[in-house]
């Protein structure tokens, strides 16, 4: 079946991937309208979308929203489906975008998202998050699968994500003002519109990142958040901590696989400080404002927050 497939990529100050990107996508093995919606990048990121198209959208920094700008993206385009990258995602192979999008041909499928690879120089930490997260088999999941993959039913990555306009259409697309997660806020939706996710490990980008300390906190925090926030999600699939402590053993063992006993000190650290910071997060109601823009990764959404509460 033939898919009319539109590519979207959110940018800032991107010129350090997009020549990559652009080129690697100009490869590929299908069609595809393309979509560079920027957050007024401050250094040659339009310029060099210009040389691969001319669909480029250009939005104040201040109004950037993790799912409100995704979904402004996809209404600016005519795809029935619209395929999701980050700036600093980059497909393995030339078929990456076809890959993704056949799952499409299943009419029940509303949202797919491909595997990520780390990158070579990848902290041994955020290696071993993409091979948690995305393994070597495919699966779909269905409202009926929760009780098998609690959290995880309604997992999905916008670094690398294809939907459905017509199923997004019903749930009303990405939610504007979340913190982080639009796309596990779209997942736990579909699924409850009776659609079924899909995950496509043979559709691969490279996409990883060697987190801090700091910002292992920081991010997990807004994490917290989210689900504060979003509490229905927990009360229909489960509870993080049940996939958290699947993860935290996943981890050690692959340490222990790699012989890296001198990173053992720090998984204990980094495992404290996320538990610390998504507690926090569930928690905020209770922190002062001054301190919260001090521990979130996104302060700036704090701001736009208190300009939607007033």
């Amino acid at each position: 079946m033939q898919i009319d497939i539109s590519v979207i990529i959110p940018t800032y100050n991107a010129e350090r991937y997009l020549p990559r990107l652009l080129e690697k996508l100009r490869k590929q093995t299908v069609n595809f309208e393309l979509l560079i919606i920027d957050s007024s990048s401050a250094d040659d990121t339009v310029k060099i979308a210009r040389k691969y198209t001319d669909h480029i959208a250009i939005i104040p920094q201040s109004e950037f929203d993790h799912g409100g700008t995704r979904t402004k993206a996809a209404q600016m385009t005519s795809g029935e489906v619209i395929v999701f990258l980050t700036q600093d995602a980059l497909p393995v192979n030339d078929d990456a975008i076809e890959k993704i999008v056949s799952v499409f041909d299943d009419s029940t499928i509303a949202a797919a998202y491909g595997r990520q690879i780390p990158y070579k120089e990848t902290s041994l930490f955020g290696k071993h998050l993409r091979y948690f997260n995305y393994p070597e088999n495919s699966h779909t999941r269905s409202l009926e699968d929760a009780d098998k993959y609690g959290m995880k039913s309604v997992f999905l990555s916008d670094s690398f994500a294809a939907y459905r306009r017509e199923a997004m259409d019903k749930i009303g697309w990405l939610k504007d003002g979340l913190i982080n997660s639009e796309d596990s806020y779209a997942g736990a939706k579909l699924l409850l519109a009776g659609y079924r996710l899909a995950y496509v490990s043979d559709a691969t980008v490279y996409h990883s990142h060697s987190y801090t300390l700091i910002q292992e906190f920081k991010r997990y925090f807004d994490i917290g958040v989210f689900y504060n926030t979003q509490r229905w999600i927990l009360d229909r699939f489960g509870k993080v901590e049940g996939e958290g402590g699947r993860y935290v053993k996943s981890e050690l063992r692959y340490l222990r696989r790699e012989r890296a006993w001198h990173k053992i000190p720090e998984f204990f650290m980094r495992n404290g400080m996320k538990y610390l910071g998504f507690k926090l997060g569930q928690n905020y109601h209770h922190i002062p404002q001054n301190i919260i823009d001090r521990i979130s990764m996104h302060p700036h959404w704090w701001k736009k927050e208190s300009t939607r509460n007033n």
